[in-house]
């Protein structure tokens, strides 16, 4: 249908400025009417959330990892803007994180049969509650991996490796919070 409409459209005009202008409006309009984009999904009532230090319960003796977990997580809502970070006595929503889990696995092997990389993967449980309504929006895990190079400097490698996995881990969880994904 939409294809027929441009094509009338293109048939009416005679100069190759006005059809260009043509098509570029129609197209502009049916696909605003097509589509639309609700924003976040966060209840409008809630503004502030606060986020407790999450708690590595990980065993991994990675030094910490609750701290650099919360401070990411803290870094992107600030980034975000969705919602402001407060205390807990001024926060509508709460943000809780339990972390279970840090894994270095191999995850791919070279034809000699030694490890060519490894993988980190981080698990953290999440609870989100609505300090208004005092109800739990979400409790669910999030998983996030990065694969490094298991030779060289494994030790820097490593680290930038659980790094870049708590930044997508966080990203994931401001997801979560801010459009319920």
């Amino acid at each position: 249908m939409k294809e027929l409409y441009i094509e009338k459209l293109m048939n009416m005009a005679s100069n190759n400025f006005i059809k260009k202008f043509l098509i570029a409006v129609s197209f502009a309009f049916l696909f605003s009417c097509s589509y639309s984009f609700t924003g976040s999904s966060v209840p409008p009532h809630i503004k502030t959330v606060y986020i407790s230090v999450f708690q590595d319960r990980t065993n991994s003796g990675e030094f910490n990892l609750g701290d650099r977990v919360t401070k990411q997580l803290i870094q992107k809502f600030l980034d975000d803007n969705t919602l402001m970070v407060s205390s807990l006595t001024n926060a509508n929503a709460t943000i809780n994180g339990t972390i279970i889990s840090l894994n270095d696995a191999p995850s791919a092997i070279s034809g000699k049969e030694q490890v060519a990389s490894r993988r980190i993967t981080l698990t953290i449980q999440v609870v989100y509650k609505d300090v208004v309504k005092k109800q739990t929006i979400f409790d669910k895990s999030f998983s996030d991996f990065t694969d490094y190079i298991a030779t060289g400097d494994i030790s820097n490698t490593r680290k930038k490796a659980i790094e870049d996995t708590i930044n997508k881990i966080t990203e994931n969880i401001l997801l979560g919070v801010v459009s319920n994904w």
